[in-house]
């Protein structure tokens, strides 16, 4: 599952900060525009307490969880579709991403320049969507006078293409990013072709300072934030960057202490990679072995065939059937043996569509 969530915000908003905590990857966090030049990606480990269970039940020799990819990407700025502040090296590599997790500053502090000079999330917010939107617009413009030239020859693919094209179109001309629009299920592959950055998925994070962690919903900016994020369908996940950096370099008692001492039970980092493990569309199917218990990421939707394969295409190419039962069951009879005896164990086939937390034991032959 090579999927990979970009990690955007204007400058000095604490996403760099946000990428060391959630890698341990170094990357340069300086108080000035254009810290990371080039995108920085760090794999990341998904936090799962049904990993740890399965550990703790199965007592295998080895625990493998399930990880995928952050990409921190350096800051935009206004103009950034026309070129501004690098901006055409940094849209294209969002334009890499599958999802974006979008950083606001919701923190006063004078030692902290912001690059419009004031905090204002919602300006922040405006500034990055629209520089995406405009990018998007002038690929939808280029496309549309290609296109519509084709479609005058009733070329089906053509037509079908441009009617999707004059849909997007006056959206973008008012502002706004084609994910709030609804599309059929035949017009689908025909958006994603169109690789905009404005369909892909986003995730706000409202980067707070550590005396409002443990009550960052009162936070005024993170209400604003929210009331945006409503009118998108989206998610927001409030952090404070430079506390997650911190929590990221301790021992787990110490962390744990430390998130005590901010009056919160769970780190930020792990709600923000959870999320944006969702937010890719991802899920974890587990195997549990006295050799190793470990989660295996796939996309949601996926058949048995295709997990399998997950693992090894051998396992795809001669797949016969996969033993399976749910997390919840293995952990309340506390065996695969006793889950079996209690028939909670079924035989999945070809047309199975695998569900999140499913525990699995493939059977195939080549």
């Amino acid at each position: 599952m090579a999927l990979t969530a970009g990690i955007v915000g204007l400058p000095n908003v604490g996403k760099s900060t946000l990428f060391n905590a959630i890698t341990k990857a170094g990357a340069e966090a300086a108080n000035y525009p254009f810290a990371t030049i080039d995108p920085n990606v760090g794999m990341v480990e998904v936090p799962d307490y049904r990993l740890d269970e399965l550990t703790s039940l199965v007592q295998p020799k080895k625990t493998v969880p399930a990880t995928f990819e952050f990409t921190d990407i350096a800051g935009i700025v206004k103009g950034a579709s026309k070129g501004e502040g690098l901006g055409n090296k940094f849209l294209s590599n969002i334009r890499q991403v599958d999802a974006i997790c979008h950083v606001v500053r919701c923190f006063d502090d004078d030692n902290i320049t912001h690059v419009e000079g004031r905090v204002d999330p919602l300006s922040d917010i405006e500034t990055i969507n629209l520089e995406l939107v405009l990018a998007d617009l002038e690929s939808v413009d280029k496309r549309y006078t290609r296109v519509a030239k084709i479609a005058k020859t009733k070329d089906k693919e053509a037509v079908a293409e441009l009617a999707v094209l004059e849909k997007i179109k006056p959206v973008l001309e008012a502002g706004q990013s084609a994910r709030s629009i609804e599309f059929t299920a035949e017009e689908m592959p025909i958006v994603k072709g169109l690789f905009l950055l404005t369909t892909k998925p986003v995730l706000y994070v409202a980067n707070v300072a550590e005396d409002e962690v443990s009550n960052a919903d009162e936070n005024d900016y993170v209400k604003q934030v929210k009331a945006f994020a409503e009118t998108e369908n989206a998610e927001v996940i409030a952090v404070c960057a430079r506390a997650e950096e911190e929590i990221a370099e301790l021992e787990d008692e110490d962390k744990a202490e430390f998130l005590e001492a901010l009056g919160i039970e769970e780190s930020g980092l792990d709600k923000l990679i959870r999320a944006a493990y969702y937010l890719l569309g991802l899920a974890t199917y587990f195997t549990a072995g006295v050799q190793e218990v470990r989660a295996w990421t796939f996309k949601a939707g996926m058949k048995a065939p295709e997990c399998a394969g997950v693992i090894h295409t051998d396992f795809e190419r001669g797949f016969i059937r996969a033993e399976t039962v749910s997390f919840e069951d293995l952990k309340e009879y506390g065996s695969m043996g006793a889950a079996k005896e209690a028939g909670r164990v079924r035989l999945e086939g070809k047309e199975y569509v695998v569900q999140d937390g499913d525990v699995m034991l493939f059977r195939f032959n080549v």
